[in-house]
């Protein structure tokens, strides 16, 4: 028989026995809450990759585009974010290596889960990763001038095409500074030599013979240009009024200016034309040697526009330091970001192929006046630009297009390329669609 005691103990202990079950089901019932909470913290948030180079020899011009992107998300997220979600950036660096690019686009839509990714800059980056982004169904928005030659489903390109930019900038050396040989400078990587490839061929059908066109590549970060100069130098004595088309990208633009300058070359000798110098690329130099050379692009920060005066002062805002320049590629940038934006509002998701059917055809202002298109080859409609630059490191536009010109995918002066449209509306649905076999050779996924 039991005495009075052990019931007492009895009662004690299983008393203590439902305090703990108590206490493990409200620690269970908060795990449950807090991981509730995370999960639906997380569907809150739209995640943008920034896929960058903010070290390595790009860094002096992707480092920027870091930054712009990052204050597009700080203003969206002031304005209420998307769909009533906020974004959260994340951010890495591909250190100016290529192959690492394709590893760190990887990460960012397999191990980060981004909905969208903002970033490279040069074409071999962007090669890297497109096999990555079509793996895994995700979308790119790449802001730079490029050589064209391509049409991806997850690629809008932002940036320039050749018929926006390299073109219309030898058909004004051409027709307004009666230049009649050509120099074709770049760096040693796809878009330098496709492009030159593109403008050797429309040099020759315009009758420019063979003698009359030198062309030069140089690697990344290449620092000794005196021999090369002095090559253009003589090259440009023959009598014939001589300019240099540039295509020379990264850090290796300011030895090469100043080698310019070195060996006494003004702009008035021989202009040189860049496709990858803008605004902020002068700002690490001495423009005094510079003033009068040319670049061409489809904005500049001396633009007037109540746009662009915005645009101004809010990256001022930001950056915290009013020096800080603009330049074309942050405009790219801008345009997709704010089209990104309107696509997922129409679309109602961030799903991939949902957004990539509602950007064709999304409108936005530009910060030149006017207004940007996405077209169904995923490129944009641009004004094109050409400006001189000033000693104070600004560019001064001297001519312009009357109206915005719409980016070709495929160049309408290769053999290989001028029967091939881009198209990504259904029923087409085709980036490399032959017009002449009625065939899709390329993605149409």
């Amino acid at each position: 028989m039991k005495s009075r005691d052990n019931h007492v103990q009895e009662a004690a202990s299983g008393s203590a026995l439902f305090t703990r079950i108590g206490r493990l089901a409200a620690g269970a019932a908060l795990a449950s809450t807090l991981l509730f909470s995370a999960v639906a913290q997380a569907a809150d948030t739209i995640k943008v990759g920034v896929l960058h180079s903010l070290s390595g020899t790009m860094a002096i011009s992707e480092t920027t585009l870091k930054d712009t992107v990052l204050m597009m998300i700080d203003q969206q997220n002031k304005a209420g974010g998307i769909m009533g979600k906020r974004l959260e950036a994340v951010v890495v660096d591909p250190a100016s290596n290529w192959p690492l690019f394709a590893e760190k686009a990887r990460e960012l839509i397999e191990k980060k889960k981004v909905d969208v990714v903002f970033g490279c800059w040069t074409s071999v980056s962007r090669k890297s990763v497109l096999p990555v982004f079509e793996e895994l169904n995700s979308l790119l928005f790449y802001p730079v001038q490029y050589e064209g030659e391509e049409s991806s489903k997850n690629v809008f390109y932002t940036g320039a095409s050749p018929n926006q930019q390299a073109v219309p900038a030898v058909d004004y050396l051409m027709n307004e500074v009666d230049v009649k040989r050509w120099v074709l400078a770049g760096t040693d990587y796809v878009y330098p030599r496709t492009t030159n490839k593109i403008l050797e061929a429309y040099l020759k059908a315009k009758g420019v013979k063979s003698s009359d066109i030198m062309i030069n590549y140089t690697p990344f970060g290449h620092s000794d240009w005196q021999s090369i100069v002095a090559d253009i130098k003589k090259f440009g004595s023959k009598g014939k009024k001589t300019a240099v088309v540039s295509t020379i990208n990264g850090d290796a633009n300011v030895p090469f200016y100043k080698e310019l300058a070195n060996q006494g070359i003004s702009a008035e000798d021989i202009p040189v034309v860049a496709f990858s110098v803008g605004e902020e690329e002068l700002s690490g130099l001495d423009a005094e040697p510079l003033v009068g050379h040319m670049a061409a692009w489809n904005y500049f920060m001396s633009e007037e526009s109540d746009a662009n005066e915005d645009f101004i002062k809010s990256w001022h805002k930001f950056i915290k330091n009013k020096k800080r320049v603009t330049n074309d590629p942050m405009e790219a940038t801008y345009i997709g970001f704010k089209m990104w934006a309107k696509a997922v509002e129409k679309a109602g998701t961030t799903k991939a192929d949902a957004v990539q059917k509602a950007m064709i055809g999304i409108s936005v202002p530009n910060l030149t006046g006017g207004i940007a298109t996405m077209m169904p080859n995923h490129h944009l409609t641009k004004p094109v630009l050409i400006g001189e630059i000033q000693d104070d490191g600004q560019i001064e536009t001297v001519w312009q297009t009357p109206d915005t010109v719409v980016g070709d995918a495929w160049s309408d002066y290769l053999p290989g390329s001028k029967d091939l449209i881009s198209d990504w509306r259904d029923p087409l649905h085709c980036g490399n669609y032959n017009v002449k076999t009625g065939k899709c050779s390329g993605q149409n996924f």
